[in-house]
């Protein structure tokens, strides 16, 4: 009986181990399908940061169809900032919740954003960087054609047992991102 006691107690904390931990890959597929569903919104939506839709990169030396000088925009929905840009909330709540959306829809809508996927992001755990990285010209209608990476910031995988059963610290979610090239920045 005590063999067992012992045996059994060991089987059960593995068992249990195990299956916490395919919560967390679950959480992590979920997450990685939500950013590539974001990634997509963000190519083909007006960008985060707004003054992209109408900057066209000429300027007193660059003339129309130059190359397209650099630039980067690194946006924050914790902070609602964009470094060296302008900051859209419309436009990311568009990323996260789907298009002409304020909040994740009870059921999925025709145009969804991330939260239909991974129901526990918002808007302030995710970052978007606009990066030129040599395509389109300046002057090209529509605007640049940057190239986007998406990220999860300040997220954790929620393990159900063993979190609570061995005090375990929470895992961050770190390094999820995707990274996609935009198409025509014009809002839909």
């Amino acid at each position: 009986m005590a063999e067992f006691g012992l045996i059994a107690s060991v089987v059960i904390l593995v068992l249990i181990g195990t299956l916490d931990f395919g919560v967390a890959f679950w959480q992590w597929n979920q997450a990685t399908k939500a950013l590539q569903l974001g990634a997509r919104l963000a190519a083909t939506s007006d960008p985060v940061s707004s003054d992209l839709k109408t900057w066209d990169g000429t300027s007193g030396s660059v003339a129309p169809g130059d190359p397209m000088p650099y630039f980067e925009r690194r946006c924050s929905g914790a902070t609602a900032t964009c470094a060296n840009g302008t900051f859209d909330a419309t436009a990311l709540n568009t990323i996260v919740y789907g298009r002409g959306q304020t909040s994740c829809p009870a059921t999925p809508t025709g145009l969804p954003g991330m939260c239909s996927v991974f129901p526990r992001v918002k808007p302030q755990n995710v970052a978007i960087d606009y990066v030129q990285t040599g395509m389109g010209f300046a002057g090209r209608p529509g605007g640049p054609v940057p190239t986007i990476t998406l990220r999860l910031v300040g997220m954790t995988y929620d393990f159900l047992v063993l979190n609570r059963l061995l005090h375990l610290p929470r895992l961050s979610m770190a390094n999820l991102s995707v990274t996609t090239t935009a198409e025509d920045m014009a809002g839909r």
